[in-house]
C-alpha cells in the first residue's frame, strides 16, 4: 500500500499557519452571550394575551386558525372544513379525540393506519405551542408523533389554551417538567406549513409535509 507523505514545503506553510494562530489568537465574539436574557432580544409581542399573540403569529406564517368556543364548535368547523374540500378520510392519531369524534358520529373520521397513505388530512394534539413564532411542538412521545404532523397535506392540530405557552424556551421548560429524565429521543418545532426553495430557489409548500396547516382552538 502507498503511503503518502506531505512534502516538507507543505508542512512549513502549516507550521508558519499554525504558529501564527497561538500567536494572534481571537477573542471568542460575544462571550457574555450565554447570559443574556432572551425576553431583550426579541421584540414583544403585540399582544399581552397569548391567545391573540399565536393566532396572530400562526397566521403570518401560513397557518389558519380556527376558533372554537366548546366542542359542539369544533366539531361543525370540523364538518364545514371537511364538506369544504370532499374529505371522505381524516386520520386521528389522537386516541381520546378519536373516541371522541366516533362518539359523535363524525363519520369520514379514521383510526390512525401508519400503512395508508391516502388519507385527506391528519388530526393530532401537540405538546406545547409557542405565542412568539406561531408555532407548534410535537414529540415522539405523541401517538404517531413523528409520523402523523408531516405524512399528510392536510394538518390540523387541536389545540387548548392551557397549552400554550410565550416562548420557544418555556415549551423546553415545561417538555423537561413532564419528561423529567426521560425526554422523547424527537422533539419537533413546526411552524406553518412545509416550504422548501430547494428547487431552483423558488419557494413552494407542501413537498416535505402538510401544504396546509389548521389550528382549532378549542376554548372548553
Amino acid at each position: 500500500m502507498s503511503t503518502f507523505k506531505t512534502s516538507s514545503s507543505k508542512e512549513s506553510i502549516l507550521k508558519k499557519i499554525r504558529t501564527a494562530l497561538q500567536e494572534y489568537k481571537a477573542e471568542m465574539p460575544y462571550p457574555d452571550m450565554g447570559k443574556v436574557d432572551y425576553e431583550k432580544v426579541y421584540a414583544p409581542p403585540a399582544y399581552e394575551d397569548l391567545a391573540t399573540a399565536f393566532a396572530e403569529a400562526f397566521g403570518k406564517a401560513g397557518g389558519k386558525f380556527v376558533f372554537c368556543a366548546n366542542t359542539r364548535e369544533f366539531i361543525q368547523n370540523l364538518d364545514t372544513l371537511a364538506s369544504a374540500h370532499s374529505w371522505t378520510q381524516v386520520a386521528c392519531s389522537h386516541k381520546d379525540l378519536f373516541t371522541f369524534l366516533v362518539n359523535n358520529r363524525v363519520g369520514y373520521v379514521r383510526d390512525m393506519d401508519p400503512h395508508q397513505d391516502n388519507y385527506d388530512a391528519c388530526i393530532t394534539d401537540c405538546e406545547v405551542a409557542v405565542a412568539r413564532t406561531g408555532s407548534f411542538i410535537f414529540s415522539s412521545r405523541q401517538n404517531y408523533g413523528r409520523t402523523a404532523p408531516v405524512y399528510y397535506p392536510v394538518h390540523i392540530v387541536v389545540l387548548q389554551p392551557h397549552q400554550v405557552v410565550k416562548d420557544i424556551s418555556d415549551g423546553l421548560k415545561l417538555m423537561r417538567q413532564k419528561y423529567q429524565q426521560s425526554l422523547p429521543s424527537m422533539i419537533n418545532l413546526n411552524t406553518g406549513p412545509s416550504r422548501t426553495a430547494d428547487i431552483e430557489k423558488t419557494l413552494v409548500t407542501g413537498v416535505h409535509g402538510p401544504k396546509e396547516i389548521y389550528c382549532f382552538w378549542l376554548e372548553s
